[in-house]
């Protein structure tokens, strides 16, 4: 299989405006003609789904929640990136782009990147107008502050909820639609299967999570917005109902899955606290603008921190990186907290945490400045671990966040399966394997804002609409085998939970696949998650019936696909032999025990091809190469 990346010629500045050119158009009296189904409604699918809408296109949105409001993007805390230059620090198109492309360690495509770049300023132009309440200086201008891997204030923000109030933005752009009429949204409503027909991307296979009802939608493209799968881990930033069974399901019908060993861990997260926690809690990068990060010296020193003095204490991304101090990327932050509690200098009861510190901050600006600039985070901190971080550090561990892997796509944002385009976390394009901080926010709003509306009307020019109904073979064939694979759930009479069988194969992941990774351990963890598989369809319990609200009939349905996508991100993890970003293998370090590249083999996206269950995955390469930004050691120093 031969992956056409269908990236245009030209100077990278140029390559976007001359693609959009050259593109055809559908003219606006034949747009409503044409209809497009938009699974999910995060900042990714609420933005494109909202545009069509605007565009003239009748659209069907569908999420698994009982409003958009609740997608995981109101999560995203500390901002959004652009390149807007407002503080006058030397911030450019270009320098953004460069961040990137770097802190994402070589292995990102660079037209994509700097088109993300391009048009990052767009979107900040677009939420302002929509009244999203970013942060202002006292004149009225924009605010900035600084985020990991960058030496410039770009981030954007909201004090800790600038994801939410984006999404409020883009839901009410979407809901705007709804009540005009272009777009139909589908609340509680879960993606099962994709309907191929002809090699073509045709529908969908959704199930009623109310009444159960399982039914087919068809349309003349398909958009998946469904965000990204840290959860296959269980413990993670994510929320609990996050998933990746629609990007799965187009992965069994044809999706080359990209990457999917690349998974980040966030290096601000509240450590866990009980064995029976089932999420962990994300405090936003942003704290790292004031917060100081810092272990005690001695090993095993179990005082309480304020009573540990200044020359007792290690603030080690100060001292290994100074140029970037405390603003280090996040792998790298992550892998140096993993390190120094290695070495038995971790705080807390665990020893598996590391101090956030705003003592000094709060001497130099006071106490009030902090609170404008991050009250709610420190209250949800206080209300979690019952500690004031006013008075004392924040302790932090880190966590699985972020997903750069995910299914992959050319240019357009269209899968190798035609008509099926992917968006935001869903897809694997513009992080490699390293997202920079406040970059997610942006890569969701670009693609459904200012990418995806036009690369899908180059898709569908000239082709007739309305091929396929709801009635086609191929619809009933998959609306057959989503009921046949319910069917099979539901027979599961074990004794088991499924979310215990969930927490063993998180477990084996985390231990075996997570912040570190050796052969020996992914080869422990390719035997494992088999047999894992095997006892979960043996012990596991689903109770319940199909035409009902039943959610462990969902949850055993999510979880019996993190199985099989876990294989697979053994499997990339292992024919990866090289470091990378957020990727760890234990074998390839320098001397100073940073990720070390080989770009001479590994230089490429890894894109896998689905072959059956039980079957071994196929790999395909996609070469990457680098024009604008010479591959080199990343150095933070």
């Amino acid at each position: 299989m031969e992956l056409l990346s269908k990236i245009p010629d030209g100077p990278i500045e140029k390559k976007w405006d001359k693609h959009r050119f050259d593109m055809k158009l559908v003219n606006p009296a034949n747009k409503r003609k044409y209809e497009i189904i938009v699974v999910g409604t995060g900042l990714a699918g609420a933005s494109a789904a909202a545009t069509f809408g605007e565009l003239g296109y009748r659209v069907k949105a569908f999420t698994m929640l009982d409003s958009a409001r609740r997608a995981h993007s109101i999560a995203a805390q500390g901002g959004i990136n652009a390149a807007k230059n407002y503080p006058n620090d030397g911030d450019s198109i270009w320098r953004l782009f460069y961040d990137t492309v770097k802190g994402g360690d070589f292995r990102a495509r660079e037209a994509n990147v700097y088109r993300l770049a391009q048009v990052s300023n767009n979107i900040i132009d677009q939420c302002v107008a929509q009244g999203v309440p970013f942060a202002r200086e006292y004149g009225g201008y924009l605010a900035n502050r600084s985020f990991g891997g960058a030496q410039v204030s770009r981030t954007f923000y909201a004090r800790g909820q600038t994801g939410q109030q984006l999404l409020l933005g883009a839901y009410s752009a979407l809901m705007r639609q709804v009540a005009e009429g272009p777009v139909t949204l589908f609340p509680r409503t879960e993606m099962l299967d994709l309907i191929v027909v002809d090699g073509i991307a045709r529908g969908i296979v959704t199930r009623n999570l109310i009444s159960g009802k399982i039914e087919a939608h068809t349309a003349d493209a398909v958009c998946l917005a469904t965000g990204g799968y840290s959860r296959a881990w269980y413990l993670s930033t994510n929320a609990m109902g996050c998933n990746v069974t629609a990007a799965w399901r187009a992965h069994r019908r044809g999706a080359l899955f990209a990457n999917p060993c690349f998974v980040q861990i966030h290096p601000t997260c509240i450590p866990v606290g009980k064995h029976r926690q089932s999420k962990l809690t994300l405090m936003s990068e942003s704290l790292r603008n004031d917060g100081r990060v810092w272990v005690p010296k001695a090993k095993g020193d179990k005082r309480a921190p304020n009573q540990i003095p200044e020359d007792e204490r290690d603030y080690y991304l100060e001292r290994r990186y100074p140029a970037f101090g405390n603003l280090v990327p996040r792998d790298v932050a992550s892998r140096a907290a993993k390190t120094v509690c290695d070495e038995g200098r971790g705080v807390g009861e665990s020893g598996l945490a590391v101090y956030l510190d705003f003592r000094d901050a709060i001497k130099r600006v006071g106490k009030n400045v902090i609170a404008e600039k991050y009250g709610n985070l420190f209250d949800m901190y206080l209300r979690i671990t019952d500690e004031d971080p006013y008075s004392v550090p924040m302790r932090i561990f880190p966590a699985l966040h972020y997903t750069m892997g995910g299914l992959w796509v050319d240019y357009d944002l269209m899968s190798n399966v035609p008509g099926l385009f992917v968006l935001g976390e869903a897809n694997f394009s513009d992080h490699g394997a390293n997202r920079l901080g406040a970059s997610a926010l942006m890569q969701g709003l670009a693609d459904g804002y200012f990418v995806i509306p036009y690369t899908i009307c180059g898709w569908l020019a000239g082709k007739k609409p309305g091929l396929v109904g709801p009635d086609h073979a191929a619809a009933k064939d998959a609306i057959r085998e989503a009921e046949e694979r319910q069917k099979k759930l539901l027979a599961m009479k074990g004794k088991k939970s499924v979310d215990d069988c969930h927490k063993e194969l998180g477990a084996v992941l985390w231990e075996k696949c997570g912040m570190g990774r050796n052969e020996k351990q992914l080869l422990e963890a390719r035997a494992l998650i088999p047999e894992l598989e095997a006892r979960f369809y043996k012990e596991a319990a689903v109770i319940g019936g199909p035409g009902e609200l039943n959610q462990t009939l969902e949850y055993a349905g999510r979880v019996c696909d993190f199985f099989e996508l876990a294989k697979l991100i053994v499997e990339d993890a292992l024919d990866r032999k090289e470091s990378c970003g957020c990727h760890l293998r234990e074998e390839y370090q320098t001397e100073d025990n940073e990720a070390k590249r080989d770009d001479a083999n590994y230089s490429y996206v890894a894109a896998w091809e689905w072959k059956g269950a039980g079957a071994a995955p196929a790999l395909h390469k996609e070469p990457l190469t680098f024009e604008n930004v010479k591959p080199s050691t990343r150095s933070y120093k």
